[in-house]
């Protein structure tokens, strides 16, 4: 049982852009695979389906890395799939980027909605304010 099917609709906007791929590809996996039980990608993919079903802390994927739901849309079986990454897992891969893997993911990101144009636009602004300050008097540019 889960209350979060939306998680299905996701998954198949996540397959067409291959978003988790994306960025997976810019990190290094130096781990070794016999040791290995969650691919960056995997990890990546279930972390933002978490986080688009109101889940945004690891904490809480300790209960939800066996939610059927969640598992098949991160391509596990829901009874006897293996579970998803626990929380001490997720925070070793959110921790492991480097300056230059983020600045690869940015331009992923950059990339993947450019994209989502027929013709790319001139120029994008980002208005980005994430206060609710309000100046006094309501100053212009403030």
């Amino acid at each position: 049982m889960s209350s979060d099917g939306g998680v299905l609709v996701l998954r198949q906007i996540e397959r067409r852009l291959m978003f988790a791929d994306k960025l997976a590809s810019c990190l290094q996996d130096g781990r070794d695979p016999s040791r290995t039980a969650h691919s960056h990608a995997s990890m990546i993919r279930e972390r933002i389906f978490a986080i688009a079903c109101g889940y945004e802390d690891c904490d809480d994927l300790d209960d939800l890395r066996h939610d059927p739901a969640l598992k098949i849309a991160c391509e596990r079986l829901p009874e006897s799939g293996r579970a998803l990454a626990s929380q001490p897992t997720l925070p070793r891969l959110e921790n492991l980027p480097t300056w230059r893997q983020l600045a690869r993911m940015g331009l992923t990101l950059i990339n993947l909605y450019c994209d989502s144009f027929r013709s790319v636009p001139g120029h994008i602004v980002l208005d980005i304010d994430d206060t609710t300050d309000r100046t006094h008097g309501g100053q212009q540019l403030s």
